[in-house]
């Protein structure tokens, strides 16, 4: 019970890794709020949550209404004194729209697309961090984790995705700009490949849809479980070394290695950036895979040179 006390918020937490995060924060020991627009799914992940022994308060919050977003601090404000000690920034809406929409360029697709998958996701991150950091500024301490993904730093899925995803590392980035001194930390966190119920549907099915490489699904098949996310964030919570981490990218690979995270199943979670996966997933280079050791891997910095816009 390592977050015994500790108020957590999870956006997004119906399903998926938002659901994952708030099964292991409050298997930690924190009391989470987790809000969604269903009451239906909130109160099975509050059911489960509960089955495990944890402590969760649903609220039904659309992160692309202002007035939910305000309420819901105003709740914690009552309830708990005013404490909060982590965010994560994880609500979603643009998956159905980006793989109804795969393949197509973005002068092909409806432009009403940009607002499905950046009013739930990059404006509400914004509109959640604002509330969060009042309570955490005041109290001197916090943690504010925004869920991102390489789409961030490299095209993946279609241009609206991509943006999306590298303004939330750069919120996460500027935010820990304004908030070091006030001891609240704010990072980016990169899952793998993500085994989610949508992506189980959409993806995994056995039929492969229409414009999805059948290599993207072998990724998935081979995926982390959503629950290694909070792992990663249950552990970064505690790390002593936490502030020396702020502004970053972080990565769910590196976290597991860091803090020694083995998935739900006991599987090592996958590290996208090790030669051996990157072999593997070439087409005339994959036989060299099986001799290249796993612990090589691609440095970081040459990651942002590679895909560096001077």
């Amino acid at each position: 019970m390592a977050l015994s006390g500790w108020v957590c918020v999870v956006t997004g937490a119906s399903r998926g890794i938002g659901k994952g995060i708030s099964l292991q924060l409050s298997e930690a020991g924190a009391t989470v709020y987790i809000t969604g627009r269903q009451e239906s799914t909130l109160k099975k992940t509050a059911a489960e949550v509960k089955e495990r022994g944890g402590d969760c308060v649903p609220v039904i919050c659309d992160s692309t209404k202002d007035k939910d977003i305000e309420d819901l601090f105003e709740q914690i404000k009552r309830e708990q004194n005013g404490r909060l000690d982590i965010l994560v920034n994880n609500a979603y809406a643009g998956v159905h729209d980006i793989f109804e929409n795969m393949g197509k360029k973005f002068w092909e697709t409806d432009p009403s697309i940009w607002d499905s998958v950046n009013n739930t996701g990059l404006r509400g991150h914004y509109f959640f961090s604002v509330y969060a950091s009042r309570l955490m500024v005041a109290q001197g301490q916090g943690l504010i984790v925004t869920i991102s993904s390489f789409g961030g730093l490299h095209y993946l899925f279609n241009v609206s995705y991509g943006v999306g995803k590298a303004a939330c590392d750069r919120l996460a980035a500027d935010m820990a700009v304004e908030l070091k001194r006030r001891g609240v930390a704010s990072v980016s966190l990169w899952p793998g490949a993500v085994q989610t119920e949508l992506v189980s549907e959409l993806v995994l099915a056995k039929e492969t849809p229409q414009g999805i490489d059948p290599k993207f699904k072998n990724v998935f098949a081979d995926g982390e479980t959503t629950e290694v996310s909070g792992k990663c964030i249950v552990n970064l919570a505690q790390d002593k070394n936490l502030m020396g981490l702020t502004g970053k990218v972080l990565m769910t690979c590196d976290l597991a290695r860091r803090y020694g995270i083995k998935d739900t199943d006991g599987r090592d979670v996958a590290d996208y950036t090790s030669i051996k996966f990157l072999l593997s997933q070439s087409t005339y280079l994959s036989w060299l895979s099986v001799v290249m050791p796993s612990f090589i891997r691609v440095p970081r910095f040459m990651l942002t040179l590679a895909h560096g816009r001077f």
